[in-house]
């Protein structure tokens, strides 16, 4: 019985000394006004709680903050946001504001540079509303995006980059809309994971800046499509070095999508595709093989273990590879023939298929 007694007060005592932040805020004219707390959960908004005021207007809550892992919280008099805050473990705010939100904040930089952003974006917003001019929505624009250019550069290691690079112009237009705007999210994304490896939001900014990488990488293979029929690829092989299917050595190239993780395609390498590799191989064919395994260490190991001899490749980024969407790969496995730089019209449907093409076209 000893034992308990002194492991329930030691967990009291770590659940008590868990790291927080604490907000002091006063809102004039609102004595005894309901403020609802909320937690940015990415594309949503979590309630943690709501607190009434005293007869001064003024509520305090404290909450939990990991260390390393800062929270967006935002503050609500009934629909209207009146505060905004990016909170790190030991914080302690002050906030001044009224039931209309406009507010000042002390006791944490990062909230208070969240604040200049807000009212930036909302200036911007309003701007872009008032203007009628094409010229002078261009400008207004233009002015924004590069004040947000210049601020995400100048603030590489703060998270408050983060709704910066989310701003939208409207619900289907983002701010940093270019396609090379990617190179940037890549950057800001692999220094902040470098600060904040185990942030939600950085977690978050990752998966946006994969997929604008797979939008950047399909664009240049667009704007390079007019000097061959089919969308080019350019994948990592085994050792990390890039190849370019358009580089192919060989007249007659079947491109394949598998899935390592699966037994029946391992099966279908070495029951189908190996023998007519090691057949027809030397008179012109060769295999452009794309993996969809995520995992690719396992997918290199397999690889290995079977011992293939064509080209092998993998971005690791499974379905959500930007090559898959290039040629409308939604099962696997799938294949593709290429014949002296063209797209084949012929079948590969069927158990021998392959094999009569090749013999068609390399007798």
């Amino acid at each position: 019985m000893r034992s308990f007694r002194f492991l329930l007060p030691a967990a009291l005592l770590l659940a008590s000394c868990a790291p927080k932040a604490s907000v002091e805020c006063t809102v004039a004219q609102a004595p005894g006004a309901p403020v609802e707390v909320r937690l940015l959960d990415l594309n949503s908004y979590k309630v943690l709680d709501t607190v009434k005021t005293d007869a001064a207007g003024r509520m305090r809550y404290s909450i939990e903050v990991g260390k390393g892992q800062p929270e967006f919280v935002y503050l609500y008099y009934k629909d209207t946001k009146i505060a905004s805050l990016l909170l790190q473990a030991g914080d302690r705010v002050s906030v001044k504001t009224d039931t209309l939100g406009n507010y000042e904040v002390t006791g944490s930089p990062e909230s208070e540079a969240l604040r200049g952003n807000e009212r930036a974006y909302a200036a911007f917003q309003a701007a872009m509303d008032a203007a009628a001019d094409p010229k002078e929505l261009s400008r207004i624009y233009v002015d924004h995006y590069r004040a947000d250019l210049r601020y995400v550069m100048d603030h590489p290691t703060s998270l408050t980059v983060v709704p910066v690079l989310f701003e939208q112009l409207d619900a289907y237009s983002p701010v940093f809309s270019q396609f090379t705007d990617a190179i940037l999210f890549r950057k800001v994304c692999d220094t902040l994971k470098t600060v904040y490896p185990d942030s939600r939001y950085v977690a978050a900014l990752e998966k946006e800046t994969q997929r604008r990488e797979n939008a950047l990488q399909m664009q240049n293979l667009v704007d390079k499509a007019g000097v061959q029929s089919y969308p080019e690829l350019s994948l990592p092989d085994t050792k990390g070095q890039r190849v370019s299917l358009s580089q192919v050595p060989a007249k007659v190239v079947l491109l394949h999508f598998w899935d390592s993780a699966d037994a029946t395609h391992k099966m279908f390498n070495l029951d189908r595709l190996l023998p007519q590799w090691k057949r027809w191989h030397d008179k012109g064919f060769e295999i452009y093989a794309v993996d969809v395994n995520p995992d690719k260490s396992a997918w290199a190991a397999v690889v290995k273990a079977q011992q293939l001899p064509w080209i092998n490749v993998n971005d690791g980024r499974g379905w959500a590879s930007g090559s898959l969407a290039l040629y409308n790969v939604s099962a696997v496995p799938a294949s593709f023939l290429l014949v002296d730089g063209e797209f084949s019209s012929a079948s590969l449907a069927g158990e021998n298929a392959l094999e009569n093409e090749l013999k068609r076209i390399l007798k």
